[in-house]
């Protein structure tokens, strides 16, 4: 039997011991190696791309608003006596619940939160995105 793969998928996010709920869209899980140009004097057959660091780009994530909205308004009214780094976890889920793939994230501060958009001329449902800086990913020991 094939392994599952995440076609459609829910996220589950947990932010230290805040369970955030469930979010349908996650963007930017990814990084960059930085690399530098240098140019060796009398070498003229190529230029050395030398590893500098590594770039994390923030992870977006997306969702209707629903119950668990409450839970991220929660988490957010908890910053507001300072914000500390703390480790996250994203898992990608089946719809049926089963666990596809999971990412431990180090370092983990909140960006921007954007609440939904009300508007009674618009029939589109309504949405939160949250938005997280990190400085990578944990490894599974």
């Amino acid at each position: 039997m094939p392994d599952e793969i995440a076609i459609a998928a829910a996220f589950v996010v947990r932010i230290d011991d805040h369970d955030l709920g469930l979010f349908t869209s996650c963007d930017g899980l990814g990084c960059e190696i930085v690399m530098e140009q240098r140019e060796e004097g009398g070498n003229f057959g190529h230029v050395w791309q030398l590893p500098t660091r590594i770039k994390y780009s923030n992870i977006k994530l997306t969702r209707p608003v629903t119950a668990d909205s409450a839970k991220l308004t929660r988490w957010i009214a908890t910053l507001s006596g300072g914000i500390k780094r703390s480790t996250a976890t994203v898992e990608a889920r089946t719809l049926g619940g089963t666990v596809i793939a999971s990412w431990n994230l180090v370092d983990v501060v909140p960006v921007r939160w954007t609440g939904p958009q009300l508007s009674p001329d618009s029939q589109k449902p309504a949405m939160e995105t949250l938005e997280l800086a990190h400085h990578g990913f944990l490894s599974r020991a």
